[in-house]
């Protein structure tokens, strides 16, 4: 996949056709066995997946962590989760591991998930609503500190 700028407007190529980020971003989620909040949950309680939080600091802050979660900023998740990589994080030890990669609302976690595939972690995948939906669901979440004036 390469991009190209047409009119001022990046569009991603797909073998050589031209697409825009939602057809992209269908074709990639199409490809995935996405999760849902509960369902990712209870795969992380098993011990049979890492959840991998891809938001940046400031929705971290802001909303608050999934308790065990591994935060992993998104421009540095391929360098953290290639269990070949020399600064990989200590949880990545297999391409076998079934990584569900969530951000704030599902979007983005899809094309991290494809990302990570193309490494080689073929079960990697994402948390459909990402972290809100995650929230909204009841799941734990770390709320951020408050701070008394």
């Amino acid at each position: 996949m390469s991009e190209a700028q047409v009119g001022g407007v990046s569009e991603a190529q797909v073998g050589g056709e031209r697409v825009g980020i939602d057809e992209l971003l269908e074709r990639v989620r199409a490809g995935l066995d996405r999760f849902e909040p509960r369902a990712a949950y209870e795969a992380y309680e098993a011990g049979d997946a890492l959840l991998v939080d891809t938001r940046y600091a400031a929705l971290r802050e802001r909303d608050g962590l999934i308790p065990g979660a591994l935060v992993v900023e998104r421009n540095e998740l391929e360098w953290r989760l290639d269990p070949l990589g020399s600064h990989r994080a200590p949880e990545a030890d297999s391409h076998d591991l079934l990584v569900v990669v969530l951000c704030n609302e599902g979007y983005a976690s899809s094309l991290a998930a494809e990302s990570l595939r193309r490494l080689g972690l073929h079960r990697a995948t994402d948390l459909i609503g990402g972290f809100q939906a995650w929230k909204a669901a009841g799941l734990p979440v770390l709320l951020p500190a408050t701070t008394r004036g």
